[in-house]
């Protein structure tokens, strides 16, 4: 039976309705062979991802780097990382990309720098007190000789916030902010000079044709003032998605620099545009990241952290449309990232899992991948019904799954050093990608070198063996991405029906959209034509953890 039907926000920019693929370079392709990604590499198989059919890609930092924690540590805003290439090398990839219709969105950092950069390297050899600090979060310590940080704030990365440097004379000084890892000390955003150079960072790489910025970040760029004391709950995701009034995290004061940046980028042809990284409480709140004149998307992480349940997928897809809608921006819809367990495992997993954690050897319940793949292509079926942009991560295309079982040497993330490896962290979704079967690297590169071991048993996930089989998750995301522009999903609106409590069900134009999450096969109407399903089914029930699109006779 129709419910109340719910409409996107209008407007013909091609972010409203893109689907966008995440690129993590080093993980992509890899065209030098030392077993790290590059730009060559990208756009060496940029034809892969047209045959997928996306809009654009999103390329995960590629700026020079010491890499510390892998690339979100910018030495230099203005130069491509030689790990990756050159900015010939970006150009040429650039230019291959929109030859091909896609466009190209960039991570940009702007909460914090690498502690290699020119400015934070003056920072240390000036005075306190000096410009040089101010352009960063320099503060006194506590105590009777300044021993103790300024306040008891806890990184994300696991220990203190802050910092203790040693002054010109040899003695202990200051101490500096960093939300992230010690060699990521913040930015200072009240500070006049960072909105100016960052407004001239954006106007360097829009001057070169980029169609857009990815904002690392984007709820952290200003702290409270006063800088108070605070202790999140211990089971707080590391992000602060599920907390209210962090005093770093979501502070009125972000919205006046992407005030500032929309209005730059409205100076360019191309409806360029600015996407935030905004880990929030509420959908109420991360829709003020996108009113009209602030940013233009900001991520659905409320719908990429719904557990697999029929009654919160349709409570965050109606409370997104609703939030998201009433400030006239379309709502987003992610799965994976590169941040979080993917799709094809955290959906089946156990037990709780905040975001950030990771999963590994030891981690008890681990998820059956059966289980886990199937839930991962229904919930990638639903997604890419409903009106909005939809993120894609690269290798989810393949179906992969978390790749569980890196071994302690090979771990990289800088969570599991600094939490002493109580926490996994984020390498296991970061995993180079399998293109050939028989190939060294599974085809990454021609040397067999991996920065990550890839799991032996991706040679079935490898992209030319799923392009030789009809009923690879590969197949389907091509068939869903091609009904879907077909049928102009990214945009108009959706009625929803009611086929049952385990169910989300939805009406986009002529074609019905059913997402079976139950225990029990799901009846189709006797007049019902499948257009694409999740998995194959015989008969007229759609089976458990599967969703279809089909149209009546």
């Amino acid at each position: 039976m129709a419910q109340l039907e719910q409409i996107a926000a209008p407007g013909s920019e091609w972010w409203r309705s893109a689907v966008i693929y995440q690129i993590y370079p080093r993980s992509f392709a890899d065209a030098s062979g030392d077993g790290i990604g590059d730009l060559p590499g990208i756009t060496s198989r940029l034809d892969s991802l047209k045959e997928l059919g996306v809009d654009a890609i999103w390329l995960s930092p590629f700026m020079t780097s010491p890499q510390k924690d892998a690339g979100y540590d910018v030495a230099d805003y203005r130069d491509v990382d030689p790990l990756f290439g050159t900015l010939a090398d970006f150009d040429i990839m650039l230019n291959a990309a929109h030859a091909r219709g896609i466009r190209v969105v960039v991570d940009l950092v702007p909460n914090h720098s690498s502690d290699q950069h020119v400015w934070f390297q003056q920072a240390l050899k000036a005075a306190p007190g000096s410009p040089e600090r101010a352009r960063y979060i320099f503060r006194d310590g506590k105590g009777e000789n300044g021993e103790l940080p300024p306040n008891n704030w806890e990184s994300v990365f696991g220990g203190g916030m802050w910092e203790r440097v040693i002054e010109a004379d040899g003695t202990p000084g200051q101490w500096y902010l960093h939300i992230f890892d010690v060699s990521q000390p913040d930015f200072d955003w009240t500070n006049e000079e960072v909105r100016e150079e960052f407004r001239s960072i954006l106007r360097f790489w829009l001057d070169r044709g980029v169609d857009g910025f990815r904002v690392d970040v984007a709820h952290g760029m200003i702290k409270k003032d006063g800088l108070p004391d605070y202790t999140p709950p211990a089971d707080a995701d590391s992000m602060g998605g599920g907390e209210d009034d962090v005093p770093y995290w979501g502070q009125d004061g972000v919205h006046d620099i992407y005030r500032d940046w929309h209005r730059l980028l409205a100076e360019y042809d191309g409806d360029r545009a600015l996407c935030g990284e905004a880990w929030l409480p509420t959908l109420k709140k991360t829709a003020l990241w996108v009113r009209p004149d602030e940013m233009h998307q900001t991520f659905n992480f409320g719908y990429l952290m719904t557990p697999w349940d029929a009654a919160e997928l349709r409570d965050v897809i109606r409370n997104s449309l609703d939030e998201f809608g009433a400030v006239g921006a379309p709502s987003t819809w992610v799965l994976s990232n590169h941040d979080v367990v993917r799709h094809a495992t955290r959906l089946a997993l156990t037990i709780d899992n905040p975001q950030g954690d990771g999963i590994g050897p030891k981690t008890p319940g681990k998820p059956d991948p059966a289980i886990g793949l199937a839930r991962a292509r229904a919930a990638t079926t639903l997604m890419l019904a409903l009106p909005g942009s939809a993120y894609l991560y690269q290798g989810e295309e393949l179906g992969l799954p978390e790749a569980m079982e890196i071994p302690d040497e090979f771990r990289q993330d800088p969570t599991w050093f600094r939490t002493n490896g109580e926490r996994y962290g984020r390498d296991g979704c970061r995993v180079p990608l399998p293109w050939e079967a028989d190939a060294p690297a599974f085809g990454f590169n021609e040397t067999g070198l991996s920065w990550l071991p890839q799991p032996t048993e991706w040679t079935t996930y490898a992209r030319d063996a799923e392009e030789a089989d009809p009923t690879s998750t590969l197949a389907l995301y091509k068939e869903l991405l091609a009904v879907r522009r077909e049928h102009g999903f990214g945009s108009g609106s959706l009625v929803w029906e009611d086929a049952g409590d385990d169910t989300v069900a939805f009406q986009r134009g002529a074609v019905h959209v059913l997402a079976n999450l139950g225990s029990t096969p799901v009846a189709l109407p006797a007049d019902a034509t499948v257009l694409v399903s999740s998995q194959p089914f015989e008969g007229a029930s759609v089976p458990v953890d599967a969703a279809v699109w089909y149209v009546k006779a």
